[in-house]
């Protein structure tokens, strides 16, 4: 059907529509200020969306290969947070926006990043596994971690955040999965609805940050830009290294490289927001952007790249 290949192909381009509306968030904020008092509300029905795409066959995946699940979801929570830790020191960033990027690298992995798998022609079924536990286990990991690397930094509300991430991630992706498999084949047909409107609240949310920090933005360096690209080059060359290190063949190793080099960053604006103020929520914003357009272009390549090997095996 014409609208279902509409909207799958709507949410393969979500790096573009990200772009786009932060674009406009740049130029005309009003609009994107308005819908600040929903955030925690749109963020819920991202996970909805993406507890309603899950599958049980998904976590079947996940019981029938628990030892590679395992390598990628201890280099995700290592190999981020640690490495935002470093680079904060590193550029020697203020306090706040040291937190913002801080909770960034200590969030599990992005929705995104399944649909950069995809596009990569990398082992999709690994990383939803990994978003999927990365994302269960994110109420206790995300805010220990940032209570162990940020707290010299700022006071961090270690059990509010517990709350605040099972309720917003955790509950929403749990009710979406029981959705799905109560409906069953009744909820088949509009499917691609989902992942197209978890897209869309993350489009929202990242516009949103942008707007609420126009003028703060305006008046920020490179630096924090730099920052967020190098933890995102560092998060995707860790990804690789582990994967390389631990066997893994080469789908699962492009896979683990755009899994743990893409935070959801949309977690770390809703705590931000809500624990830390404006500022911390800028990192974040200023990571969706680096994150999503380092991760198209590797899928590009990648994707070339394995259309390439397979035409030389058929010739």
């Amino acid at each position: 059907m014409w609208w279902r290949r509409a909207l799958e192909g709507y949410t393969r381009y979500f790096a573009v529509w990200v772009i786009l509306f932060g674009v406009v968030a740049w130029y005309f904020p009003a609009p994107f200020l308005s819908i600040q008092n929903g955030l925690k509300f749109f963020f819920a029905l991202t996970m909805f969306g993406i507890g309603v795409a899950l599958k049980p066959a998904d976590f079947l995946r996940i019981a029938e290969k628990p030892g590679v699940v395992a390598i990628g979801c201890a280099a995700q929570f290592t190999i981020m947070p640690f490495g935002a830790w470093l680079v904060a020191r590193f550029f020697n960033l203020p306090d706040d926006l040291a937190m913002g990027l801080i909770l960034t690298g200590a969030a599990p992995g992005a929705m995104a990043s399944n649909v950069m798998t995809y596009v990569a022609k990398a082992d999709t079924a690994y990383s939803v596994s990994l978003t999927t536990v990365s994302t269960l286990l994110c109420p206790i990991l995300t805010p220990v971690l940032t209570l162990f690397l940020a707290h010299a930094r700022m006071e961090v509300p270690f059990w509010s955040m517990v709350l605040d991430v099972t309720l917003t991630v955790v509950a929403p992706v749990l009710v979406g999965f029981a959705v799905r498999n109560l409906l069953g084949k009744r909820l088949e047909k509009i499917l691609p609805v989902f992942p197209a409107i978890s897209a869309t609240f993350i489009v929202f949310i990242t516009s949103m940050v942008i707007a609420l920090n126009h003028d703060r933005l305006m008046g920020l360096s490179m630096i924090v830009l730099v920052a967020c690209l190098t933890l995102n080059l560092w998060g995707m060359a860790g990804g690789y290294a582990v994967g390389y290190a631990t066997r893994l063949n080469q789908a699962r190793r492009r896979t683990l490289s755009i899994e743990v080099g893409m935070q959801n960053a949309g977690l770390g604006v809703v705590l931000a927001l809500k624990h830390f103020g404006t500022g911390a929520t800028i990192p974040s914003a200023v990571f969706v952007f680096a994150c999503i357009i380092t991760a198209s272009l590797f899928a590009v390549y990648w994707q070339r790249r394995t259309d390439d090997d397979d035409n030389r095996a058929s010739a």
